[in-house]
């Protein structure tokens, strides 16, 4: 049996979970996951499934079996094989918390994706990547050299069949162009407190100022900085006998086991763009 990840998206009508699983019943499809939304202030319709196909119904069949419904509702739709493992880039600066554990879910088998290189402006990680058989990229980024460095990326991404970016604590901002281009394929994570803060040692800072919660945000990249659709979020209490150093402990935790989660949802199928916010079925 072959399994296939179906996202689609219209305007609401009457008539469209009908239509849809219809053609699917027809093609020998068993639904085994089904999630849908109606967000009325765009009045947009949004649906992802999970079907079963014998083994002789591949992405093709399933395609052509949608074709009358996308044309008669104007559906945007993505079907994908749900047993491939999507190729991902990682990102990463000095501090390389998040990009081991994703490192290591996908070893375990939680993630189902392929790295296909590892991007860094600094050596820190080079080791890590040589233990996991990964390719390597040290692409140092000055005021000069970031255009150049960027289109490297892009050349990289092309190149490799990298469907999807991950910046595991990559502490350089893209400019605008490479947002734009990679839209809807590159996540972030960063910290999230109340009050805010930004620039050097962010967990000190909270520290500081008596801080209760600290939790972290994974976003798609916009060229609005750290504004970009909210995928996943966490928090934890934090309280007064810890030490700056607690903070900052746990906020590797919580951002790594964000990221995994929104890069997992993403592979998965599971989070789809409404403007500027996002659709995530669980």
């Amino acid at each position: 049996m072959n399994r296939f990840v179906i996202t689609l998206s219209c305007a609401d009508q009457v008539g469209i979970v009908a239509a849809v699983t219809t053609e699917l019943a027809a093609a020998g499809a068993n639904i085994a996951e089904s999630g849908q939304f109606w967000d009325r202030h765009t009045n947009r319709f949004y649906m992802r499934l999970a079907v079963i196909v014998p083994e002789a119904v591949d992405r093709d069949a399933i395609e052509h079996a949608l074709k009358p419904v996308t044309d008669r509702f104007d559906m945007r739709t993505r079907v994908f094989d749900a047993a491939r493992k999507p190729k991902i880039v990682l990102m990463v600066s000095k501090f390389d918390h998040a990009m081991l554990h994703l490192l290591y879910q996908i070893r375990v088998g939680w993630l189902n994706a392929e790295v296909v290189a590892i991007v860094s402006n600094h050596e820190e990680s080079r080791r890590t990547a040589d233990y996991e058989g990964i390719a390597y990229h040290h692409w140092p980024v000055t005021k000069e050299t970031k255009a150049q460095q960027e289109e490297k990326i892009l050349a990289l991404v092309k190149e490799s069949g990298a469907e999807l970016v991950v910046l595991a604590r990559y502490m350089q901002v893209l400019s605008d162009n490479l947002s734009n281009r990679l839209f809807g394929r590159i996540i972030n994570i960063h910290h999230s407190f109340l009050p805010s803060f930004k620039g050097a040692k962010p967990y000190h800072q909270a520290h500081a100022r008596g801080v209760k919660l600290i939790g972290a945000t994974a976003h798609y990249v916009t060229p609005a900085l750290d504004e970009g659709p909210i995928i996943e979020q966490e928090t934890e209490r934090v309280n007064h006998a810890m030490t700056a150093e607690d903070f900052v402990a746990a906020g590797r935790d919580i951002e790594s086991r964000v990221l995994a989660r929104a890069v997992k949802m993403h592979l998965e199928g599971r989070v789809m763009l409404n403007e500027s916010k996002t659709i995530v079925f669980a």
